[in-house]
């Protein structure tokens, strides 16, 4: 009796224990399957993954990823094995697993990949990526470092709002980046020059308790750079100071560099000169410095002290590179003086420096400039000799320098030889020849050429179709521009302004000036327009007699500084000249040095022409004389023709 009881009690548990067996038989079988693949992974037996592979579930894939946390190579390597199954796809919450994994291991760019490939192949949007890593985020044991990664991923997609998002939507869900993360994200914001919303997001920043370090001060003086403002930015060095934080060589390169561009070199000889004392002996200037001021002497053509700078830089023992010499030679080919660039190649090559195709490619262009073809293409050759092979650059050089010294039959027998043997992938020197088709007024050739692109399956791109629309309103065909430009660039839905500033040239040399006033009213009102714009309707102002208007474009274009160059001043010098205000132009010329820009060949042609006409010989040698001192590079014929004569006099 009671062995009967014992019996039934037993059998009664057994049977329990079945049922409840039935009920947890299935995360059994996982947990079974899930430690097979964990073992056989650590000896990365593939055969024996590919016969449990139907078995696989994202959640197991997460199960197994996690095991390996101690181990990102081998869990990378198990995501990319379940990738390339056609069984199963990975889900978001797999993904973000894997990238707290990396991340936890310092591994970011793999992490970045997979934050990439989710946003650009699956169509994820940042908070939607942001929502998976927030939720797998404490079963992964993950660090605030996986948040950083999504917004330096975002920045590298160049989405800054995206960055923006994924900071404001962490704020409210309680977590934070680091000062990391919003240097990233405000680094993005100056990339895409928009140096507003970077000061008010700065703002932002301070305002949510984050304090600046080094790099966030770089940041700052790098936007007062591109607003033109170097005495700010040289405070915001002392503030440093002041607070402590040291600054380094970045922060000088790029106050100097801004200084070299903008032509006070004065300034950067002495920011260079002091910047070991300011920075209390933490900054060595570096060859990013010095090849800063070497371009920036040579913009204005202060050659002498462009190769000054790089005997101290030989004399203090720091490295020069291709970039330096590059640099020297292209200022001395502009300037015309192809033997100091020739004797340059033969120095750095003597000083263990390959010249490079930059090198090759700058005094091939000015040997173009100046009609030496046959120096030019021995050039050319000499290259290919030493196996420094051509590249898309010099095939354009070659192209245009063919063009403009009117041989532009031979320009397309080369360039057929070119795509024979398939060295330009691009447009770029189909659009060089369609250009100067329509110089030649040869409108059948150039679209020809447009029809040979297609065949050979090269895309025309918006250069094309804009070099289109420009050959038409230069022969006055506004029609034809007008539908070409319905037809390619409106169809494509992409606003390019240089077919709306090639329009508003067509409408201004047509005499349509109420009308281009009308185009450029209605970019300006969108914020899409830019100096070529104004300079295109400020000559059109001229060429059609209307004087007020003229002056008061040139007068807004200068009190907004940004907007006048080089080209907005040779307009109203050449516009005073033609009224016969020949000193009044003079004087612009001297306001416009004052500025920092330089007189170019056509300054200097303009003036020199006009004052020689109108003017004794004393009068001509001083504003030759100015303008030379100043950095204009005389045109060889005018100099010779003009003012040689004129010094002769003189002696």
């Amino acid at each position: 009796m009671i062995f009967s009881f014992i019996f039934l009690r037993r059998s009664c548990f057994f049977s329990r224990g079945f049922h409840t067996g039935k009920k947890f038989f299935s995360p059994s079988t996982v947990d079974i399957i899930c430690k097979a693949i964990c073992v056989n992974l650590k000896h990365r037996r593939w055969k024996f993954l590919e016969q449990v592979s139907p078995s696989l579930t994202n959640s197991l894939v997460c199960r197994v990823v996690r095991e390996f946390r101690t181990s990102p190579q081998l869990a990378l390597e198990f995501y990319n094995w379940v990738e390339a199954r056609d069984n199963i796809s990975h889900s978001l919450e797999s993904c973000c697993t894997l990238v707290h994994v990396l991340i936890n291991s310092r591994n970011f760019d793999d992490a970045l990949s997979i934050m990439k490939s989710l946003m650009l192949k699956d169509g994820k949007s940042p908070l939607e990526v942001l929502g998976g890593l927030i939720d797998s985020y404490e079963i992964c044991s993950s660090n605030p470092a996986v948040f950083d990664a999504l917004v330096r991923t975002c920045t590298q997609l160049g989405t800054a709002e995206g960055a923006y998002n994924v900071i404001k939507k962490l704020k409210v869900e309680g977590f934070w980046v680091t000062i990391h993360a919003w240097n990233n994200f405000l680094n993005q914001l100056l990339k895409l020059d928009e140096i507003d919303k970077f000061w008010n997001m700065y703002k932002e920043m301070v305002a949510s308790g984050y304090i600046e370090n080094v790099n966030t001060f770089n940041l700052i003086i790098y936007a007062f750079c591109k607003e033109c403002k170097l005495l700010e930015a040289i405070s915001v060095v002392y503030l440093m100071l002041k607070i402590e934080i040291w600054p380094n060589v970045v922060a000088f390169n790029m106050i100097i560099d801004k200084a070299s561009k903008m032509g006070h070199m004065d300034l950067a000889l002495k920011l260079a000169r002091n910047a070991r004392v300011i920075s209390g002996g933490s900054v060595l200037l570096n060859i990013v410095t010095y090849n800063c001021m070497i371009n920036g002497f040579c913009k204005i053509g202060r050659l002498e002290s462009a190769e000054n700078v790089l005997s101290e830089m030989i004399k203090l023992g720091v490295d020069f590179n291709v970039t330096t010499y590059a640099t020297l030679i292209d200022g001395y080919a502009r300037k015309g003086s192809l033997d100091v660039a020739f004797r340059l190649c033969e120095e750095m090559v003597k000083m263990g420096l390959i010249p490079d195709t930059v090198v090759y490619n700058s005094i091939v262009y000015w040997l173009y400039k100046e009609g030496e073809l046959e120096e030019a293409s021995f050039l050319i050759s000499d290259m290919i000799n030493r196996h420094i092979f051509p590249d898309e650059v010099t095939f354009s050089i070659l192209t245009k320098g063919l063009c403009i010294n009117g041989h532009l039959d031979k320009a397309l027998r080369i360039h057929d030889l070119i795509l024979e043997r398939n060295l330009v992938k691009d447009a770029f020197t189909h659009n060089i020849l369609i250009n100067y088709m329509f110089q030649s007024q040869k409108t059948a050739g150039a679209n020809q050429l447009l029809s040979s692109m297609i065949v050979r399956g090269i895309e025309p791109d918006i250069v094309t179709y804009a070099t289109l629309i420009d050959g038409c309103c230069k022969e006055g065909k506004m029609e034809a521009a007008i539908q070409i430009y319905d037809k390619t660039v409106k169809a494509s839905g992409i606003s390019d302004l240089v077919v709306y500033n090639s329009i508003l040239d067509g409408l201004c040399k047509q005499g349509s000036i109420d009308a281009a006033k009308l185009l450029v009213d209605k970019l300006q009102k969108n914020g899409f327009l830019d100096t070529v714009t104004y300079n295109t309707l400020l000559h059109g102002y001229c060429v059609n007699g209307r004087i007020e208007k003229a002056f008061a474009l040139f007068l807004e274009m200068i009190n907004v500084g940004s907007l006048a160059n080089i080209v907005t001043f040779n307009i109203m010098i050449n516009f005073l000249c033609e009224m016969g205000l020949i000193h009044q132009a003079k004087e612009l010329m001297r306001a416009m040095s004052t500025q920092g820009i330089v007189p170019d060949l056509i300054t200097y042609t303009t003036l020199i022409t006009n004052f020689v006409k109108n003017c004794g010989s004393e009068d001509v040698i001083e504003l030759h004389d100015y303008m030379v001192l100043k950095g204009a590079v005389p045109d060889r014929q005018t100099y010779q023709s003009l003012v040689s004569p004129r010094l002769q006099e003189q002696g």
